[in-house]
């Protein structure tokens, strides 16, 4: 009985002496962002023209790009903001800056994106500045994408939020249901975007933005852009089709870098 004892209290002492396993690390969204944002600015050489994102994610990608101008490892920057929001966040961080009507090509654009499909078309536009952001995007040679894996979809409009479209103020209503009755096979819903205020979201162009909830698939979405976009009183909508260059994802299992 002795020697059972003995035996059973070296096991039990082995096991006391191990060392305690690690909890397993959950990153939050914000740090999956991070990631992956400044996975992008990797991509950023000294004198190249910039275009500046606007969001969440893109907002890590414009401090980082501060953060190597104010350390001296990148120099002679141009920054092309996407908004006037983006635009107070670069000159706080001293990004030189400029317009598309001095720098009419863009060396390379980051980004965010609400939505991402297998075919790295996305759905951008949520913070309401889509206009801007697919000028500058469309301007550049490579436009690197930036998203957690909460952000991928299996098709566009699939997450069951919002696909905006910038509208003229005047008769949006109009405009509204123009769009509802297009996308009617998609099982579309039009709403007005409101701010915080419950008074109507106006955008850097002073526009509104219909919102448009899908509960099927568009179908073609090149036939689709082409078909919102001939609707009066549109200025333009947040499919980005066909831009992004590089897809960055961050997700628990680390990043991952989808490419055209």
């Amino acid at each position: 009985m002795a020697i059972a004892w003995s035996k059973k209290a070296a096991s039990m002492e082995a096991l006391s002496l191990s060392p305690p396993m690690s909890p397993p690390v959950i990153l939050t969204q914000d740090e999956l962002k991070k990631i992956a944002a400044y996975k992008a600015v990797e991509f950023v050489e000294s004198g190249m023209v910039l275009g500046l994102g606007t969001g969440s994610t893109a907002k890590h990608a414009v401090d980082r790009i501060g953060d190597l101008l104010r350390q001296g490892k990148l120099t002679n920057i141009v920054g092309i903001p996407t908004s006037k929001k983006t635009q107070e966040q670069a000159l706080s961080l001293g990004i030189p800056l400029s317009d598309l009507d001095s720098h009419p090509a863009i060396d390379l654009a980051i980004d965010g994106a609400d939505e991402v499909d297998p075919h790295l078309n996305l759905v951008k536009g949520r913070g309401g500045s889509l206009l801007r952001e697919k000028m500058v995007e469309g301007a550049c040679k490579k436009f690197v994408c930036i998203v957690d894996e909460s952000k991928l979809v299996k098709h566009l409009g699939g997450s069951g939020l919002a696909l905006p479209v910038e509208v003229v103020p005047f008769c949006w209503k109009f405009t509204a249901n123009k769009l509802q009755n297009l996308l009617e096979r998609s099982g579309c819903v039009a709403k007005l975007r409101n701010d915080c205020e419950g008074k109507p979201f106006v955008t850097d162009n002073g526009n509104f933005i219909i919102d448009l909830y899908l509960k099927e698939e568009l179908g073609d979405l090149q036939i689709a852009s082409d078909a919102i976009l001939r609707i009066a009183g549109v200025v333009e909508h947040g499919m980005f089709l066909d831009m992004a260059t590089t897809v960055i994802v961050a997700g628990e299992l680390g990043i991952t870098i989808k490419n055209k």
